[in-house]
């Protein structure tokens, strides 16, 4: 890694370019995201939902003055596990240029932490089933695939 340290940080408007193209960035991401200047208004309008949710938080990592990660970690409330908070971490990725030296475990443990401190009592994710190399990630880092995830698109 550089010495720059990596910093992490709730995400900004001027950021939505960067986090697009890290979206976009993938076999899958590709034929989902539109990346194109100027971006859709519908990226607008979900990072404004976000920005105005406090149980929602868009976080990219920035390093050397450039964003290289990004994620997104959901807050949510449950009467399940006696009133237990969990922390959902979705949309993980790190730019292309960034990959391979340990920044993905930096933000996991940045993430973790931030839901240990917003007092959840779990951490969760989804993960595509077309991406068995994140998959392994996820469990060195001590996740469980314990359950099945389903999605109903509408």
């Amino acid at each position: 890694m550089s010495e720059n340290v990596l910093k992490m940080r709730s995400a900004r408007a001027a950021d939505l370019p960067a986090i697009v193209a890290m979206l976009a960035d993938d076999p899958i991401g590709a034929n989902r995201e539109e990346l194109r200047e100027p971006l859709p208004d519908a990226y607008l309008a979900a990072f404004a939902a976000i920005s105005d949710d406090s149980n929602q938080m868009l976080a990219v990592a920035e390093r050397d003055g450039v964003v290289v990660g990004t994620l997104q970690l959901t807050f949510l409330p449950g009467l399940a596990r006696k009133g237990a908070w969990r922390g959902q971490i979705e949309a993980v990725r790190v730019a292309a240029s960034a990959r391979g030296i340990g920044l993905g475990t930096s933000m996991f443990n940045w993430s973790i932490e931030e839901c240990r401190q917003r007092g959840c009592d779990l951490v969760q994710l989804t993960s595509d089933n077309a991406r068995p190399n994140a998959h392994r990630f996820y469990e060195a880092l001590g996740f469980v695939a314990s359950h099945a995830g389903f999605k109903l698109t509408l």
